[in-house]
């Protein structure tokens, strides 16, 4: 088992980095518009930020959902059926489209439930233009998703970062330009970094479009394809628990978050520089999900189940190594790290003693991503979205609750529950696993 554990090393690594980069694409590219904002002053920022908490629920839906796309194309990919995979890409596109409409529908409803959150009302008068084109910004997102989930199925996982992070690349130019307007240029605020937002990422778009049709390099992956709708229904029905899951996932900490508000301001506060901090390691767990989704599902379709468990734990090691490095950077340094953020003495403690939770938060929460990554390559997703319904809601918010105000640990105690959830949410993932690659060993 340890010679097949070192072999799968090298395959989860390769597919690791470019999935992380990628998925950091889209974070960046608000970081972005708030840092070239920022200049202008409290109202724009926290329209910014107000957005990308509604937008973040639906790129993780979004992410969720397409997601599923990879396992297909990668099961098809091990089993050499090169034919098949034109076939699930051009489907994907149409379903990524109905996807990314979907989300922008979504998101264009959300708007008119702002108003009753009790948000600042000169926040919500300068955002509606930002609003509705992070909106659509959300189709071509979608559609590009598609594109990404099969270039790192097909062993091409660094052109699908490549063209995510062309979208980042062209915001920052797109922003200076929309933003304040030099020469010629419009002095749109706000509304100029929703336009270079969704410029940017419709160019990326068109550029990965452009390489597929194209680039010699894809030719077999633009075989002509007729609309399949059972193709469809079966990559959404496979994709839907993901999509749900990581609405549930992305909701709990929303819920959690206002949770902790009520311990004050400089408890939300502490919290916003520790979820920063963790919110940049996390990128690290789901990148691992969605390696270790495509190998086991590589494996699957050549027909290979006496590699599975050597697959999953290849994953899980490089997952445990890197969180076992953060967690202990984040239990020594923690106020050190915070500093980094803020200076207000005060924030500064309560971040660096939710440091400490969060290190052995980390380290479980890679566990149960990977299991998660390595049940959904076996195309196992509604038991998995299952328990981590139970995980994050049954048990890590009432937990995190009762902890936090009854058993005297504070603000950290809500993060506290979530560490107990997310264990129990391990134990069953790794006995799911196990159950099912004996079947697929037995059969």
């Amino acid at each position: 088992m340890l010679s097949q554990i070192r072999t799968e090393l090298p395959g989860i690594l390769r597919l690791v980095f470019p999935i992380v980069a990628g998925l950091a694409a889209a974070t960046l590219i608000g970081v972005a518009d708030a840092v070239m904002l920022a200049p202008l002053g409290a109202v724009p920022l926290a329209a910014v930020g107000l957005t990308g908490a509604g937008a973040g629920l639906l790129y993780a839906a979004v992410w969720g959902l397409l997601s599923a796309l990879s396992v297909r194309v990668g099961e098809a990919w091990g089993a050499g059926e090169g034919r098949r995979i034109p076939h699930i890409l051009h489907n994907g596109l149409v379903l990524g489209l109905g996807v990314g409409i979907a989300a922008a529908a979504a998101m264009g409803l959300m708007w008119f439930a702002l108003p009753f959150l009790d948000q600042p009302e000169e926040v919500l008068e300068v955002m509606p233009a930002y609003w509705g084109l992070i909106c659509i910004y959300l189709i071509p997102y979608a559609v590009l998703t598609v594109f990404k989930a099969t270039f790192e199925a097909v062993e091409r996982p660094w052109m699908g970062a490549a063209f995510a992070f062309s979208a980042v690349l062209m915001n920052v130019p797109f922003n200076w330009l929309l933003i304040y307007g030099p020469g010629p240029f419009p002095e749109l605020g706000l509304t100029g970094a929703g336009i270079a937002s969704l410029l940017a990422e419709t160019l990326s778009l068109a550029f990965a479009f452009a390489y597929w049709r194209y680039a010699p390099s894809m030719k077999r992956l633009r075989l002509r394809r007729s609309l399949d709708r059972v193709e469809i229904t079966a990559a959404l029905r496979e994709g839907a628990p993901l999509g749900v899951l990581y609405v549930v996932e992305s909701g709990s900490v929303t819920v959690a978050t206002l949770l902790i508000g009520a311990f004050g301001t400089v408890a939300l506060a502490g919290n916003q520089v520790a979820g920063t901090v963790g919110g940049v390691l996390y990128m690290v767990p789901l990148g691992i999900a969605g390696a270790v989704a495509i190998r086991v599902a590589q494996a699957r379709g050549a027909g290979e189940p006496g590699t599975l468990r050597a697959i999953a734990l290849a994953a899980l090691l490089v997952a445990t190594v890197w969180l076992a490095l953060a967690a202990l950077a984040l239990g020594l340094f923690g106020r050190e790290i915070a500093a980094l953020i803020t200076g207000d003495p005060a924030v500064i403690e309560v971040a660096a003693a939710m440091f400490l939770v969060f290190a052995l938060f980390q380290l479980v929460d890679g566990v149960q991503s990977t299991m998660m990554g390595a049940l959904r390559g076996l195309s196992d997703t509604a038991w998995p979205a299952g328990v981590s319904i139970l995980a994050y809601w049954v048990l890590s918010l009432p937990l995190g609750w009762m902890l936090a105000h009854w058993g005297g640990f504070g603000a950290p105690g809500i993060w506290l529950g979530f560490l107990l959830g997310l264990i129990v949410a391990a134990a069953l993932l790794i006995r799911r696993f196990l159950q099912k690659t004996d079947e697929a060993m037995a059969g």
